[in-house]
């Protein structure tokens, strides 16, 4: 199987999340290795983060937490938080969405 070239809005969104983590960094004054250090990962991860080259949810997780940013980052992913989920909190969510298949 081929791989699929990564989309356009993807590819905006990873350079801008990593360089509003690289802003995060040096507004707490930090190098690129101390994060690394607190975040348990390599100095190579946080600066293939910052160019926007992608790292692994969890990698992006403990940069967030290193930085502390973490909170803010799942809060902006809280459905409560949006008219939506606020409309539809009350509503039993089903386990799995199953399509139904066309005859």
């Amino acid at each position: 199987m081929a791989a699929s070239k990564t989309p356009t809005a993807v590819s905006r969104s990873l350079r801008r999340l990593g360089e509003d983590l690289s802003t995060w960094r040096k507004l707490r004054q930090l190098t690129a290795s101390e994060v690394a250090d607190r975040a348990g990962v390599g100095v190579s991860t946080v600066l293939r983060l910052e160019k926007g080259d992608g790292a692994t949810l969890e990698n992006v997780l403990r940069v967030a937490r290193a930085l502390g940013v973490l909170k803010a980052l799942t809060d902006a992913l809280d459905p409560r938080a949006t008219d939506l989920g606020r409309l539809r909190a009350d509503e039993a969510l089903p386990e799995r969405v199953r399509h139904r298949r066309a005859t």
